[in-house]
Protein backbone atom coordinates (compact mmCIF):
# COMPACT_ATOMS: atom_id res chain seq x y z
CA UNK A 1 0.00 0.00 0.00
CA UNK A 2 1.26 3.49 -0.88
CA UNK A 3 0.78 6.70 1.06
CA UNK A 4 1.11 10.41 0.50
CA UNK A 5 1.69 12.41 3.67
CA UNK A 6 1.50 16.20 3.91
CA UNK A 7 2.67 17.93 7.09
CA UNK A 8 1.71 21.58 7.39
CA UNK A 9 2.70 23.88 10.24
CA UNK A 10 0.63 27.07 10.31
CA UNK A 11 1.72 30.30 11.95
CA UNK A 12 -1.73 30.72 13.54
CA UNK A 13 -3.65 27.73 14.97
CA UNK A 14 -6.94 29.28 13.79
CA UNK A 15 -5.63 29.17 10.20
CA UNK A 16 -5.00 25.44 10.59
CA UNK A 17 -8.61 24.95 11.73
CA UNK A 18 -9.95 26.77 8.67
CA UNK A 19 -7.57 24.89 6.35
CA UNK A 20 -8.60 21.52 7.81
CA UNK A 21 -12.22 22.14 6.82
CA UNK A 22 -11.14 23.27 3.36
CA UNK A 23 -9.00 20.15 2.87
CA UNK A 24 -11.76 17.84 4.11
CA UNK A 25 -14.24 19.31 1.66
CA UNK A 26 -11.95 19.52 -1.37
CA UNK A 27 -9.73 16.45 -1.04
CA UNK A 28 -12.77 14.20 -0.54
CA UNK A 29 -13.62 14.91 -4.18
CA UNK A 30 -10.63 12.79 -5.21
CA UNK A 31 -11.60 9.63 -3.34
CA UNK A 32 -13.19 7.86 -6.31
CA UNK A 33 -11.24 9.42 -9.21
CA UNK A 34 -7.91 8.51 -7.56
CA UNK A 35 -9.02 5.14 -6.14
CA UNK A 36 -8.13 6.26 -2.63
CA UNK A 37 -8.26 3.53 0.02
CA UNK A 38 -8.41 6.03 2.88
CA UNK A 39 -7.74 9.63 3.78
CA UNK A 40 -7.25 11.18 7.18
CA UNK A 41 -6.83 14.78 8.19
CA UNK A 42 -5.58 15.44 11.70
CA UNK A 43 -5.27 18.73 13.51
CA UNK A 44 -2.69 19.07 16.25
CA UNK A 45 -2.03 21.73 18.83
CA UNK A 46 -0.09 24.83 17.90
CA UNK A 47 -1.27 24.91 14.27
CA UNK A 48 -0.06 21.58 12.91
CA UNK A 49 -2.09 19.75 10.27
CA UNK A 50 -1.42 16.35 8.69
CA UNK A 51 -3.11 14.87 5.64
CA UNK A 52 -2.49 11.17 4.92
CA UNK A 53 -3.93 9.44 1.87
CA UNK A 54 -3.55 5.70 1.12
CA UNK A 55 -3.55 4.02 -2.30
CA UNK A 56 -3.17 0.51 -3.68
CA UNK A 57 -1.00 1.59 -6.61
CA UNK A 58 1.72 4.10 -7.31
CA UNK A 59 -0.17 5.37 -10.37
CA UNK A 60 -3.18 6.27 -8.19
CA UNK A 61 -0.86 8.13 -5.83
CA UNK A 62 0.66 10.07 -8.76
CA UNK A 63 -2.82 10.94 -10.03
CA UNK A 64 -3.75 12.27 -6.58
CA UNK A 65 -0.57 14.36 -6.44
CA UNK A 66 -1.40 16.07 -9.72
CA UNK A 67 -5.12 16.55 -9.02
CA UNK A 68 -4.64 17.81 -5.45
CA UNK A 69 -1.98 20.39 -6.36
CA UNK A 70 -4.61 23.09 -6.96
CA UNK A 71 -6.11 22.53 -3.49
CA UNK A 72 -2.74 23.04 -1.81
CA UNK A 73 -1.99 26.05 -4.05
CA UNK A 74 -5.25 27.70 -2.91
CA UNK A 75 -4.23 27.32 0.74
CA UNK A 76 -0.74 28.69 -0.01
CA UNK A 77 -2.25 31.93 -1.28
CA UNK A 78 -4.45 32.30 1.82
CA UNK A 79 -2.29 31.36 4.81
CA UNK A 80 1.30 31.35 6.06
CA UNK A 81 2.63 27.86 6.74
CA UNK A 82 5.56 25.54 6.19
CA UNK A 83 4.85 22.36 4.25
CA UNK A 84 6.78 19.12 4.07
CA UNK A 85 5.51 16.05 2.31
CA UNK A 86 6.63 12.63 1.23
CA UNK A 87 5.42 9.51 -0.52
CA UNK A 88 5.98 6.19 1.16
CA UNK A 89 5.13 2.53 1.33
CA UNK A 90 3.27 1.14 4.33
CA UNK A 91 5.34 -1.44 6.17
CA UNK A 92 2.84 -2.09 8.95
CA UNK A 93 -0.57 -0.65 9.75
CA UNK A 94 -3.35 -1.63 12.12
CA UNK A 95 -6.80 -0.14 12.39
CA UNK A 96 -9.49 -1.60 14.60
CA UNK A 97 -12.79 -2.00 12.83
CA UNK A 98 -15.73 -0.33 14.52
CA UNK A 99 -18.80 -2.50 14.43
CA UNK A 100 -21.89 -2.80 16.59
CA UNK A 101 -22.35 -6.41 17.71
CA UNK A 102 -25.53 -6.07 19.73
CA UNK A 103 -28.97 -6.96 18.45
CA UNK A 104 -31.91 -4.72 19.39
CA UNK A 105 -35.41 -6.18 19.44
CA UNK A 106 -38.34 -3.89 18.67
Amino acid sequence: MYAKVFNLKFVKPTDAKVASSYFAENLAKFIRPCNMQSISISLGPCGSLTVTAKFDSGSDLKMFESKSKSVFDDIKTSFDFIQTNYSGVYIYTFEAENAATEITLN
